[in-house]
């Protein structure tokens, strides 16, 4: 289940595995979270985290598993998350991967192999890109390795560094360890999206939701659990913003507009990731003028998304 940011994915898979077991009582349901930044403990308000609640009604796995002082790593989710998923197989139940980390997903559903790291290679790029800038960076990884930059953002300086990593590393273009988009077990691809306009309304009042909710607050508590030492949870959306409210350097309306702009920036990224994948069965969410999405709606998508398991499953 993927999509860009805000369209209701994980409300979706909730939605899911309540529809699977009411059709079928035998057929549970699990979810297996694939959007970096819910990784993180502590981190809830700003990640849009499923609620305690929520995660009793459906057992939930790959939440809350690293401190913010943690470096994400997708080699290491990929391990982790994969051990979940033949758990929740071995007992019968129906594995849901469900996020916005397209990378992730991907980690999971396909042959996708990382290659290691050398830090004193990618620190060295990483100066690199800080004397130099990302787009030089990105300028070299074109020369040498065209598919590979293609496939990497311009302004996404981490993606580029590690590029250039692996190719130093190996000897062997980055792109050539990218997957195929060929399924390493039998899976349903669902792909949510809704009108731009409406989607940037949602995402507006999401991160007006958020500083109202306490995302300051949340971000203070964060600090004593050494969120500033951290490598990737201080750079996550929201947070970022709610350390510079802290820090005197934005006040709050500014921290919501720039939280806002960076995550409306975000979903047409992952609009972009998510349309190379040829597997994706689309659904079209319809969001009223206020950017909600109705009960009624919510049943749809429901109905919609079951019907495309169900046919997987050959199930009439």
């Amino acid at each position: 289940m993927v999509g860009p940011t805000a369209t209701g994915k994980s409300d979706l898979a909730l939605d899911l595995a309540d529809r699977a077991r009411a059709d079928d009582p035998t057929c549970r349901a699990e979810i297996i979270n694939a959007d970096a930044s819910l990784l993180y403990r502590g981190m809830d308000i700003g990640t849009a985290k499923p609620s305690p609640a929520e995660r009793a009604r459906v057992p939930h796995h790959q939440i809350d598993v690293l401190t913010v002082r943690d470096r994400a790593s997708v080699a290491a989710f990929q391990r982790s998350a994969r051990g979940d998923i033949d758990a929740v197989e071995s007992r019968g139940h129906l594995p849901i991967i469900a996020g916005g980390s397209g990378l992730y997903v991907r980690a999971l559903t396909d042959d996708l192999d990382f290659p290691g790291t050398d830090p004193a290679v990618r620190t060295r790029l990483s100066e690199r890109a800080e004397q130099e800038g990302t787009a030089a960076l990105h300028a070299e990884l074109a020369r040498i390795d065209p598919a590979a930059a293609e496939r990497v953002e311009t302004s996404n300086t981490r993606r580029i560094v590690r590029a250039l990593e692996v190719i130093e590393i190996t000897g062997r273009p980055f792109s050539a360890s990218l997957p195929r988009y060929e399924d390493i077990a039998p899976t349903v691809h669902i792909a949510l999206r809704c009108e731009r306009r409406l989607l940037a309304l949602r995402i507006n009042e999401r991160a007006r939701a958020m500083f109202d909710g306490g995302l300051v607050e949340e971000v203070e508590a964060l600090i004593d659990q050494g969120i500033r030492e951290g490598e990737t949870a201080p750079r996550a959306i929201g947070y970022a913003q709610a350390l510079a409210v802290i820090d005197g350097t934005m006040s709050v309306p500014e921290a919501v507009d720039s939280t806002a702009l960076a995550t409306r920036q975000l979903a047409s990224l992952q609009i972009k990731w998510f349309r190379r994948d040829p597997r994706l069965h689309w659904i079209d969410v319809a969001l009223t003028e206020a950017g909600q999405c109705t009960d009624s709606e919510r049943s749809r998508l429901t109905r919609q998304a079951w019907e495309l398991v169900c046919a997987r499953r050959g199930v009439a």
